[in-house]
């Protein structure tokens, strides 16, 4: 297997479009100079290559993954591909040329750069991940629940079992505004879609109370004198504040503030 410095692949942007650009890669012996997504693409001087996702040859990859590494490189390679890493289709695709020929042990590997800076971009996928299982705050409209993220990573397929375990029967929708993906589930069922252009839904009166009194709980609790400003941004990241109910102002409710709020349900 040799590069190609003039050449490059364009595939759909999908796992099993990738794997179908590891398939090409090693039936033509060949190393490509880039591997870029079909709708980011740009004008190139090098030769480009159409590679059409063929679930039978991506089949093909992922059950050589497993066969001829293990199957915990084939969930390490597919979270390396939901990473936000630049080039991280052709980080992958040396990492399986070293992985075919070291076998599992290249897991272990991490002094090898091909490994390590996969296993730098699984390990903050992972981080961002569990972060966002706590940071999420959903809101309530007409029964359904609502969040928005704003992840560096593709965390969405990441946090698919944690909340469908915990909403086994409900209907909510958390998008990813980074990514322009939506995970929406309803009454058991559960897919992530593209979305284009959303715009998330505007909150009823109820909804601005339930914030309010949850913000009025926050300030509530906290002790003046222990307040670490710098300790909270370590675990909570300024960037995810945009989304955390009890970092936003209270909200105003026709001239209602958070000190005279009615009940939401009486009797």
């Amino acid at each position: 297997m040799f590069d190609r410095p003039d050449l490059i692949y364009r595939y759909d942007g999908g796992f099993e479009g990738l794997m179908c650009c590891v398939y090409e890669s090693f039936y033509k012996r060949e190393i490509p100079l880039k591997i870029i997504v079909r709708d980011e693409a740009q004008e190139s001087l090098f030769e480009v290559r159409e590679i059409a996702t063929d679930i039978k040859k991506a089949t093909r990859v992922k059950g050589a993954i497993k066969e001829k590494i293990s199957g915990e490189a084939l969930k390490f390679v597919y979270r390396a591909f939901l990473a936000d890493l630049e080039d991280k289709e052709l980080c992958i695709l040396r990492f399986l040329i070293l992985g075919f020929k070291c076998g599992a042990k290249v897991l272990r590997m991490l002094t090898d750069d091909r490994v390590a800076v996969l296993y730098k971009a699984v390990r903050h996928l992972n981080n961002e991940a569990e972060l966002l299982r706590g940071f999420i705050r959903f809101s309530d409209f007409g029964g359904g629940l609502f969040a928005t993220i704003e992840p560096k990573n593709r965390v969405l397929p990441l946090l698919k079992h944690h909340f469908m375990s915990r909403y086994p029967d409900g209907c909510f929708i958390i998008y990813d505004k980074t990514h322009c993906l939506a995970l929406v589930a309803y009454k058991g069922s559960c897919r992530i879609v593209q979305v284009e252009d959303f715009m998330p839904p505007s909150p009823d009166t109820d909804e601005l109370q339930y914030r309010a009194m949850w913000k009025r709980f926050y300030e509530t609790i906290a002790v003046e004198g222990r307040e670490n400003p710098k300790c909270r941004m370590s675990h909570m990241p300024k960037r995810y504040w945009a989304h955390l109910t009890e970092m936003q102002p209270i909200p105003d409710i026709g001239g209602l503030t958070g000190g005279s709020l009615r009940p939401i349900a009486e009797g």
